[in-house]
């Protein structure tokens, strides 16, 4: 017996007809009302657009030693510097690249306004002389980046104090005249010694000034820690390390080596974070880890040469990202890009973002294919779910010449649409406050000011279909867009890439 029936058979004869009549009047006013609800939930899921835009960081390198990129001549007058960032700021947001790798430390010295180290002669012409008449180019550059939508990366080389003879004299209150027994000349440079606490302390005060005081999104170092080596000749930093060892330390050499680059690598993660949460520290190392590792592959040991054991900060976690120098083609076997991009995806137990390092000069320095690129950047992209999120290159001159048509390539098939660089969880996850005050009157769609201070830039994206398409990347001082006719939403995005919730409106 079904259990309406059970019911019915309690109820008395006399009233059991009327009973069941309504009874079965209530089942099937309840059935009917259920299946038309149901009938509308698959209608209303299927019609909610899903986000398909993807994160992606799309960053290039612009260094100031020896001229390379920016400034393009030591000591030019400051209108022609200004203009100069301009265009090559102007030239990245054309591309749809979203973060500047601006170096401002190159050799001891400063791209910025500093008490702790002196102006650096790439820039004046004259290191320890400031620009005149006077400007901050960090602060200009930060500027600058953030009306772009383009995050600013500060990039610093921890131990170099110069790169050649020719660089002109010390300023007075450079490092290796204030610590002149930590000053060795080794090959064509001058290095500070990474084993020497007070150059441990003067990179690390010299950062953490840069931090406090400016609003920079990173902290960069590429691959320089102790030099590479100059024709077989030793890094002299022996009384530092007889020191150590009088002092109780039982290292070695080379383990003592790494353990001042390890200390240096963590005490910076945490210092950044403990002044800024929001700050983000990166490091662009040597490209191959060790030779044999993966198998078949050969070059320098930067774990025994430049005492670099970035596997290790990896593993702690003491970088938000690492972009490694894949400074090689795809295809050959001794250095591989799809086989040394896996290895060190593999290697990422604290799951960082991997942005890898494209040497993109070789356009011209040694004749690649553009279409070289164009795979390298696919084969990151098909690396996403392991964490590989972006590519950053080196070096911004190849854009600012558009060497062998570079730019119409990266315009047309590699980054033809905007792009949010990805959103880092373990150092911010709140979203910002979704927009308010969104209409649309004429074609224009328009909302508030944000007056919060949380927010970077506003994410504007069009419905296609059955999917919202990143169609615009507006800074934080705009709060109104002419649109062609369509639907929209709208969404807040703070410093660390967090989007809120959206508003949408339809254009008609």
């Amino acid at each position: 017996m079904n259990p309406i029936s059970k019911l019915l058979a309690k109820i008395p004869k006399n009233i059991q007809f009327r009973r069941k009549n309504l009874l079965w009047s209530c089942l099937i006013i309840l059935g009917l009302t259920l299946t038309q609800i149901s009938s509308y939930l698959p209608i209303a899921t299927a019609q909610q657009p899903s986000f398909a835009s993807p994160r992606e960081f799309r960053g290039a390198w612009v260094a100031s030693v020896a001229n390379i990129d920016w400034p393009s001549k030591p000591g030019l007058p400051v209108f022609q510097q200004k203009a100069e960032l301009l265009n090559i700021l102007n030239r990245m947001q054309e591309l749809n690249l979203n973060a500047l790798v601006l170096q401002v430390r190159p050799n001891g010295d400063a791209l910025y306004n500093s008490n702790i180290e002196p102006w650096s002669g790439w820039l004046t012409g004259k290191q320890g002389t400031p620009p005149n008449p006077y400007y901050d180019p960090l602060e200009f550059a930060i500027a600058e980046s953030h009306k772009r939508n383009i995050e600013l990366h500060a990039w610093f080389n921890p131990y170099r104090a110069r790169l050649s003879p020719n660089d002109g004299p010390f300023a007075s209150n450079h490092a290796a005249v204030k610590y002149p027994q930590y000053a060795y000349r080794y090959g064509k440079n001058i290095w500070l010694d990474p084993g020497a606490k007070v150059i441990q302390d003067q990179t690390y005060n010299t950062i953490m000034d840069v931090v406090r005081r400016y609003d920079i999104d990173a902290i960069h170092f590429d691959d320089y820690f102790y030099p590479y080596p100059q024709g077989g000749a030793e890094f002299p930093d022996y009384d530092t390390y007889n020191s150590y060892r009088a002092s109780g330390g039982t290292l070695s050499l080379s383990n003592w080596r790494r353990q001042n680059v390890n200390t240096m690598v963590e005490r910076l993660y945490r210092g950044i974070h403990a002044e800024k949460p929001y700050v983000k520290f990166g490091i662009s190392p040597f490209g191959i880890y060790r030779p044999g590792i993966p198998p078949g592959i050969v070059g320098l040991d930067q774990y025994n040469e430049i005492y670099a054991d970035v596997k290790l900060w990896l593993e702690k976690g003491w970088v938000d990202y690492l972009a490694p120098q894949l400074y090689w083609r795809i295809d050959p076997p001794q250095q591989s890009y799809p086989v040394l991009l896996n290895w060190w995806l593999q290697q990422n137990l604290q799951r960082r973002h991997i942005y890898a390092g494209n040497y993109l000069s070789q356009l011209q320095t040694s004749g690649w294919s553009i279409s070289e690129f164009e795979r390298q950047v696919a084969i990151s992209r098909q690396r996403a779910s392991q964490l590989s999120l972006g590519n950053i290159f080196f070096s911004m001159k190849m854009f600012r010449d558009n060497v062998a048509g570079v730019n119409n390539v990266f315009k047309s098939s590699i980054y033809p649409t905007p792009a949010l660089p990805p959103a880092m969880p373990w150092l911010d996850n709140q979203p910002p406050a979704a927009p308010t005050g969104v209409q649309v009157n004429s074609g224009v769609i328009s909302w508030n000011v944000d007056k919060t201070g949380d927010v970077r830039s506003w994410a504007l994206y069009q419905q296609t279909g059955n999917q919202w398409v990143l169609s615009q990347v507006l800074n934080s001082d705009t709060n109104g867009v002419r649109v062609s006719p369509g639907t929209y939403a709208l969404r807040a995005v703070d410093r660390l890439a967090n989007e809120s919730v959206e508003e949408v409106v339809t254009v008609q």
